[in-house]
C-alpha cells in the first residue's frame, strides 16, 4: 500500500473525543467533565437518563424542521403538530448548548457535536400507522430533507454560541448495515423490511454530508454495530468514519487501508465504554498499532489517521468511570503522536 497519507482534519494529530452520550442528568457537569477531559476535539454530549427527548431520536427529532414527533409504548412516531414531547426534546438541547457555551468561552479549538443520521432516524422514527419510516421511501427522503434543514439550523445555533470553534459533525449510524441487509423487523416482528438499495442509502447519506461540508464541519459517520461499510461511507463523502475497535473483522480490513489511504480518518473505539478495568494507555492502542503494521501503513501517518475514543457511549458507565475513559483517551492519543512506532 502506498504510504502517502492525506487525512489532516481540524482536530489534529494526536487527537481523542468521544461518542456522543454521557451518565447522569446534569448537562453542566457532563460537559465540564467533556471540555475538561478532551482538548483536542471535546463534544456535546447527550444525556439519555433524563427521560424521553434526551435519547438520541428524541433529540434528533427535536431539530426536525416541518416534522414532529411523540412518544408512544412502542417508541418515537410522527405527530401532526409539535406537541409536550418535541418541546421537552427542545428544551434539554437549550440546556445542553447554554452549558457548552459557559464552559467553551473564548474556546477555539475543533467541538463536536452529533445527530441521529437519516438511516437509524427512519428505522426508529414510526409513521401514524405503527410502522417504521423506512418502510415508505417517500417518507425517508421526507425525513432526510427535514433533517437535513435542522442540521444546518442547529450548526448555525452552535457556531453562533461558540464562535471561536471549529466545527465537525457526527451522524450515528448504528442501524445503518441492518438497513443495507434487510435486517430491519417490522413492527409485527415477523417480517423485516426490504434492503434499500445501496445507491439510493449513499445518495441520502451524500446529501446530508453535503450541509456538512457547505457549513466547514467535517462529517464523522458512526456505528457500533458489526459490519460497517467503510467503502460506502468513504464515497458518500464522510471525512472519518467512528467504530468500535472490537467488533472489527478481517474482511473489512482492506476496506480500512483504502479508506486511509484515500483520507479518511478513523475514530478508533478502542476504550471500553462501560466499566472496566483499564491497561495502560499505549496498550489500549496497541491494536491498532498492530492493524497499521499488517496493512503496510506508514507509521507516520498513524497519529493524523487515528482519533481515539470509547467504544460506543459512555451512558451506561458510571460518572467516575466516563470520566477516567475521557481522559484514558486522551493519553491513548497522545502515546499514538509521541511514539508512532
Amino acid at each position: 500500500m502506498s504510504e502517502k497519507s492525506t487525512n489532516t482534519q481540524i482536530w489534529g494529530a494526536g487527537a481523542a473525543s468521544g461518542v456522543g452520550s454521557m451518565p447522569g442528568g446534569d448537562a453542566r457537569e457532563a460537559v465540564k467533565t467533556v471540555t475538561g477531559s478532551l482538548e483536542s476535539l471535546p463534544y456535546l454530549p447527550e444525556l439519555p437518563a433524563r427521560g424521553p427527548g434526551a435519547d438520541m431520536i428524541g433529540r434528533t427529532a427535536g431539530l426536525l424542521v416541518d416534522v414532529y414527533a411523540h412518544v408512544e409504548p412502542s417508541g418515537w412516531r410522527v405527530s401532526d403538530r409539535p406537541g409536550r414531547d418535541t418541546r421537552r426534546a427542545r428544551s434539554w438541547m437549550v440546556e445542553d448548548l447554554d452549558a457548552l457555551e459557559e464552559f467553551t468561552q473564548g474556546y477555539t479549538g475543533a467541538l463536536k457535536v452529533s445527530a441521529v443520521g437519516p438511516w437509524t432516524l427512519a428505522t426508529a422514527l414510526e409513521l401514524r400507522n405503527g410502522e417504521a419510516a423506512l418502510s415508505d421511501a417517500g417518507a425517508c427522503r421526507d425525513l432526510a430533507g427535514s433533517l437535513a434543514e435542522g442540521l444546518r439550523n442547529h450548526l448555525a445555533d452552535v457556531r453562533r454560541r461558540v464562535p471561536g470553534a471549529r466545527l465537525a459533525l457526527q451522524l450515528d449510524e448504528p442501524s445503518l448495515t441492518a438497513v443495507l441487509s434487510g435486517q430491519v423487523r417490522t413492527a409485527s416482528g415477523y417480517r423485516t423490511h426490504r434492503a434499500v438499495d445501496r445507491g439510493v442509502v449513499e445518495g441520502a447519506l451524500r446529501d446530508l454530508i453535503a450541509v456538512g461540508t457547505a457549513a466547514e464541519a467535517p462529517v464523522v459517520v458512526h456505528s457500533c454495530a458489526p459490519r460497517v461499510p467503510f467503502a460506502l461511507l468513504r464515497r458518500a463523502g464522510a471525512a472519518a468514519v467512528s467504530f468500535d475497535f472490537s467488533l472489527l473483522t478481517e474482511r473489512e480490513e482492506e476496506a480500512i487501508g483504502e479508506a486511509v489511504e484515500g483520507g479518511t480518518t478513523l475514530f478508533v473505539g478502542a476504550v471500553p465504554g462501560t466499566d472496566a478495568a483499564l491497561s495502560d494507555p499505549a496498550g489500549s492502542v496497541m491494536g491498532v498499532r498492530t492493524l497499521w503494521r499488517r496493512l503496510g501503513l506508514s507509521p507516520e501517518t498513524l497519529a493524523d489517521s487515528v482519533v481515539i475514543t470509547p467504544a460506543c457511549g459512555l451512558a451506561g458507565a458510571s460518572p467516575a468511570y466516563a470520566r477516567t475513559a475521557l481522559a484514558h483517551c486522551a493519553r491513548a492519543a497522545r502515546s499514538l503522536a509521541d511514539n508512532p512506532e
